[in-house]
């Protein structure tokens, strides 16, 4: 089979996440019937069913499924490769993706570091929810993320160790205690163990009117008001704090930002 056009994938995503062809030729901006007859030629050189229709619905079949999380991971790479291209081609600049709330504390130490660096390139923070997604798509050069997150495809480095703490209305009934345990935390039905993709201060909003009891780092302390409380939990993994970028890639500029942030890391 000879080898599939970046337009087949974008002609099956496209009627693969809208379930209609109408709907993904107007998308697509090309009449229907040239998509029908692009995605039949598709299946046809494939050898493989990609969609079952009828005269009322279209679904995806097993194998469609499998395509379409393929399809759309090499679309993204590809999209993550042009713009780490751009970047290259540009004055030297770096972006470092970093939780919203996490202005203070182990990130304004890195960047004042790196400022006070020979030569540093100036560094832009994107505060998002999505760390990893920034890095594969080429949005961002570096992010700090937790061990816990997503790091398929990343390289990381160790920066710090957070000790785990429960986050809990000041009114719960465990607000007082000086130590909690995991076997605790689950007779709340409100606990959750991984806390939602939010930021930090909707986290906190979310904690102090009683929707959500989460374990977080300890460095989130530096942020609670008098609504929320912070209560070490034992015997809960600890959390480390890593500096993560896209595996594989080259930039003199994010390698000293990475130096710094390690010795930075050491002398806290």
């Amino acid at each position: 089979m000879d080898r599939l056009e970046v337009r087949d994938l974008v002609y099956f995503v496209a009627v693969a996440e809208h379930l209609h062809f109408g709907r993904a030729a107007e998308q697509l901006g090309i009449a229907q019937p040239p998509l029908s007859r692009a995605i039949s030629r598709l299946e046809r050189r494939m050898d493989v069913r990609l969609f079952e229709r009828t005269s009322r619905r279209v679904d995806l079949t097993t194998a469609g499924e499998v395509f379409l999380r393929e399809s759309s991971r090499i679309l993204a790479a590809l999209d993550g490769a042009v713009r780490r291209t751009q970047q290259a081609a540009r004055p030297q600049r770096l972006v470092l993706a970093a939780p919203a709330g996490t202005g203070a504390g182990l990130l304004a130490e890195v960047l004042e570091a790196h400022r006070r660096g020979v030569d540093p390139a100036p560094v832009e923070v994107l505060f998002t929810t999505d760390l990893g997604a920034a890095l594969r798509d080429g949005t961002a050069d570096a992010a700090l993320m937790c061990s816990s997150d997503d790091l398929d495809g990343l390289d990381t480095v160790d920066l710090v160790e957070e000790t785990p703490v429960a986050l809990l209305p000041a009114g719960h009934r465990l607000a007082t205690r000086e130590s909690l345990t995991m076997g605790d935390l689950h007779g709340d039905d409100r606990f959750r163990a991984q806390s939602p993709p939010v930021s930090l201060d909707e986290l906190l909003d979310r904690v102090a009117l009683g929707e959500l009891v989460v374990l977080s780092g300890a460095s989130a302390t530096g942020r609670l008001g008098s609504s929320v409380v912070a209560v070490p939990v034992l015997g809960a993994p600890a959390n480390r704090i890593v500096l993560a970028w896209p595996r594989a890639t080259r930039s003199a500029a994010r390698d000293r930002l990475v130096d710094t942030a390690i010795a930075v890391a050491a002398r806290s």
